[in-house]
């Protein structure tokens, strides 16, 4: 049982890391998210749908993760200074902005998948679980800003 409360968070994770590093970087929120969900008392059917729904996800962003590598491939062998390097700094970045485009839209779609599979009484302790987190957010974001306010002094 610990096993399987495990592997949903990890799958979860892995897909999101996944279609985070086709967008070139991680977005704290998930993490939070895979925290809260662990909070719940999912059922067995729940975590095998959120597992599915996880790979799925992981599954439909591969081509777009393979073709986004390939692209800074050719961006790092080109030599800077040249018409190539010009043109692989050009796709690159055309392929960046559209990898960040559908990373958003594809944990949007995961987010709202899993949502939809919630109890109310989940969802009310999941939307409780959110306001803490983002309570905890806003106290260390002030006191990170306090402190790069002291060492400027």
């Amino acid at each position: 049982m610990r096993k399987s409360l495990l592997a949903i968070p990890a799958v979860l994770a892995m897909a999101a890391s996944a279609v985070a590093f086709a967008g070139g970087g991680f977005h704290h929120h998930h993490s939070a998210m895979l925290h809260e969900l662990r909070q719940l008392s999912l059922t067995d059917d729940q975590k095998a749908s959120i597992k599915q729904m996880a790979q799925a996800s992981f599954a439909q962003a591969k081509t777009q993760r393979q073709a986004l590598f390939q692209q800074r491939l050719a961006f790092e062998s080109a030599t800077p200074g040249t018409a190539a390097y010009q043109t692989a700094a050009a796709a690159l970045a055309q392929s960046e902005a559209s990898a960040a485009s559908a990373r958003v839209t594809s944990e949007a779609a995961l987010e709202t998948q899993v949502y939809g599979i919630l109890t109310d009484a989940q969802k009310t302790q999941f939307a409780s679980l959110q306001a803490q987190h983002q309570a905890k957010v806003a106290q260390w974001q002030a006191a990170r800003a306090a402190s790069s306010a002291a060492e400027l002094n």
